[in-house]
């Protein structure tokens, strides 16, 4: 008798802990694919990269400065961003780049000058500048050619050579 209460103890534990074992990989598939949609099965918003159309791939960066475009990145900054912004870290009404290029990654950086509304809307290091800063960033209509120089004027901003 008491054998047969042993074994049967194993067998109701090994049956439980086989199906508690489907279950936690059941729900291990499904939160991942939570994370990787939203609520309407659209791609999950990725912190890393931001809102836009901007990604490594597309933006295939090197490890050495484009000069050129750096040059022209400052110009552009000189006309379009430096009346919010300075090179310095020093916050004037916005942040200040010093270190940007440290601190995001540069397609972050890319959508965030060509496409300043939604990604203050979905992202939270955009909404805590936004709280720091109080003034939300205008879109100032960049070309993609624009931020790409801006991008590389950040880098060298940061000692990228």
């Amino acid at each position: 008798m008491r054998k047969s209460i042993i074994t049967m103890s194993i067998v109701t534990v090994a049956f439980f802990a086989s199906c508690g074992g489907e279950k936690k990989e059941e729900n291990a598939e499904t939160q991942a694919a939570a994370e990787s949609t939203d609520e309407g099965g659209a791609p999950a918003y990725d912190a890393k990269r931001g809102e836009g159309k901007h990604t490594e791939e597309t933006l295939a960066l090197t490890a050495s400065l484009n000069p050129e475009m750096a040059t022209k990145g400052e110009t552009v900054s000189g006309v379009k961003c430096f009346s919010c912004h300075k090179a310095t870290d020093e916050k004037l009404v916005g942040p200040g780049w010093k270190g940007v290029t440290a601190r995001r990654t540069a397609p972050w950086i890319m959508n965030f000058i060509t496409n300043p509304d939604p990604m203050i809307d979905k992202d939270p290091e955009a909404q805590a500048m936004l709280e720091i800063c109080l003034v939300r960033m205008p879109n100032q209509s960049l070309t993609d050619d624009d931020a790409r120089e801006i991008l590389e004027y950040m880098r060298k901003n940061d000692g990228v050579k």
